[in-house]
């Protein structure tokens, strides 16, 4: 059983991740389908496409679009599964529905995509706690690299371009190669910015 185009994956755990421990119990913090920030985005591969080569190898763990695990209610109220769905718990994903390969432990993107960590708001009367459009590259790619910007560098991005994860606890944002716009020297008192609640157990680890 193989897809010409797309991976099969499963969910890694269930489709939608809503609970936190709280000491031995457990709470749920949404029992809405709608919401996209509870649905799981992290799946295991079960085969990948036939017609062409990714690094992505099969049983390996994938970041990938929410809407692939994603349940809805169609316009008379019934509840269905996102037509991602194919049998048995498993569901076809299109390559450019994902962004986070695992190897060796670590996180790695998938072909022009690139993760940046807010950096904190360095006057403590502001009210927003990060700065705007400007962060610390914590997972890069290889086009980034051949211009010479590297895991660790402090960028700047272009609005409206970046989307949040939640990765092993912190809050990154996504965004595509070209959404970079300039790097800046470091100057080694950066203070990167983590809100409290990305750090809760439904994250992607």
């Amino acid at each position: 059983m193989k897809s010409l185009y797309d991976f099969i994956v499963k969910p890694f755990g269930n489709e939608y991740d809503n609970e936190v421990a709280v000491g031995d119990k457990k709470i749920i913090l949404n029992t809405k389908i709608e919401s996209f920030k509870f649905v799981n985005n992290i799946a295991k591969v079960i085969e990948v496409p036939t017609a062409y080569k990714t690094p992505i190898k099969k049983g390996d763990l994938i970041v990938i679009h929410h809407n692939v695990f994603r349940t809805f209610y169609d316009m008379k109220g019934v509840k269905k599964k996102s037509r991602s769905c194919f049998i048995d718990g498993m569901y076809f994903c299109a390559l450019d529905q994902v962004y986070l390969y695992k190897k060796d432990n670590k996180w790695n993107s998938i072909n022009n995509r690139c993760f940046i960590k807010p950096l904190k708001i360095k006057d403590g009367l502001e009210v927003a706690k990060e700065q705007k459009l400007i962060g610390i590259l914590k997972i890069g790619n290889s086009s980034l690299e051949a211009l010479g910007i590297n895991e660790g560098d402090t960028l700047g991005y272009t609005p409206y371009g970046e989307y949040d994860f939640i990765v092993d606890d912190e809050r990154l944002y996504c965004m595509k190669s070209n959404d970079i716009v300039i790097k800046y020297e470091n100057e080694g008192n950066e203070v990167e910015y983590n809100p409290s609640w990305a750090s809760c157990s439904w994250g992607i680890n």
